[in-house]
């Protein structure tokens, strides 16, 4: 998912976004366990993606912070 995508979701869109995204590693975990998972590299960029996620929502969170 790109930056800018996830910077137009507000605060609560972005958590739902961040569980969807775990939701899926954690998927992507299993098939890797069962030996299903023909790409590994997908582990890799739904990491990023999660860490990508989660770095906008405390930079959101932080300027609602600093608004108040």
């Amino acid at each position: 998912m790109k930056t800018t995508e996830l910077r137009q979701k507000d605060v609560a869109g972005l958590q739902a976004e961040v569980k969807e995204l775990q939701k899926a590693h954690f998927g992507l975990r299993m098939q890797k366990a069962t030996q299903q998972l023909n790409n590994t590299a997908t582990l890799r960029l739904a990491r990023r993606d999660i860490a990508r996620a989660k770095t906008i929502l405390v930079e959101k969170q932080a300027a609602a912070q600093s608004a108040k």
